[in-house]
């Protein structure tokens, strides 16, 4: 069965953590991630939360049916600054740990180095892993990465590259749809070849920022490095979802017990109740 969780970020300045159970619950969803929030923990920081709401936010997510899947740190594992790795891995640690606690034991987070520094990052990364990965394997976690857009790795099949050489099956991919036209929109033979290490896909739209000469979105100055791209609602951008389900199903991924799919718009804060919505039955449309 396929598992379709949320990502509450729209909520996390009107909506305390202890109530994103209760919250997921009221918008329909069996399943949660928690993503960075002040409460849990904000990007690049280490998590805030103790033993004490740990036990809240189970009993909470019990209480209301809702089953917390994963949870998504961010941190610099690919530095490339020494002192960068440094906290990376020191917050990370503890991470692990919490998504342990929390029954949760999948951890969906990002590559983080720098794209003008592309080898010393990747020479982070791995440093970096070398150290998690006993942890992660002490603990029963999975880390999957995503090649975001400004990483040091951007193109998904260059990324699977960088995961497969870790040689672990404590680490997978994610496929973020919101990220297909920098990942190199080939979700069709990528997918394929990244097979059982597929850890979660995100679901959310965006626009092909390479049409109209691309000037599909202006930057200014014109040719500067910067690099763009929303989370819009299903159906909102330039994504082809029919392909991408089609090649999960293809594939056997949608017939996965683990199988996680992340409803994660951001763009739209103002109709956060109804979007949320909307993704749940729009995903198990192309799900069915």
């Amino acid at each position: 069965m396929v598992r379709i969780a949320i990502d509450l970020t729209p909520y996390n300045d009107a909506v305390a953590l202890l109530e994103f159970p209760e919250l997921a619950a009221r918008l329909g969803y069996e399943y949660l991630q928690l993503t960075p929030n002040p409460d849990f923990g904000r990007h690049f920081h280490r998590p805030k939360v103790d033993t004490a709401m740990i036990r809240q936010l189970k009993k909470r997510a019990s209480d209301a049916g809702v089953t917390l899947t994963s949870v998504q740190p961010v941190q610099r594992f690919g530095g490339p600054d020494p002192r960068d790795v440094e906290m990376a891995v020191f917050n990370a640690a503890r991470y692990i740990e919490v998504a342990a606690e929390l029954g949760a034991p999948v951890i969906n987070t990002e590559f983080s180095g720098r794209p003008e520094r592309e080898e010393e990052s990747e020479y982070s990364f791995y440093r970096s892993m070398e150290q998690l990965l006993p942890i992660a394997e002490r603990e029963g976690v999975t880390i999957n990465f995503d090649p975001h857009p400004d990483d040091f790795v951007e193109d998904g099949l260059e990324a699977w590259r960088i995961i497969r050489g870790l040689d672990s099956d404590r680490v997978g991919f994610v496929y973020v749809a919101a990220h297909t036209f920098h990942l190199g929109d080939r979700a069709a033979t990528l997918l394929p070849e990244v097979g059982d290490r597929l850890g979660a896909v995100f679901a959310a739209d965006t626009f092909d920022h390479r049409r109209s000469h691309g000037l599909r979105y202006i930057t200014n100055p014109p040719g500067n490095a910067a690099r763009v791209h929303q989370h819009l609602r299903i159906g909102d951008g330039d994504v082809d979802f029919d392909t991408l389900f089609a090649t999960l199903r293809e594939t056997g991924y949608l017939d996965r017990p683990d199988a996680l799919i992340v409803s994660n718009v951001f763009a739209e804060d103002e109709r956060a109740d109804e979007v949320s919505r909307f993704q749940l039955a729009r995903i198990r449309e192309l799900i069915g």
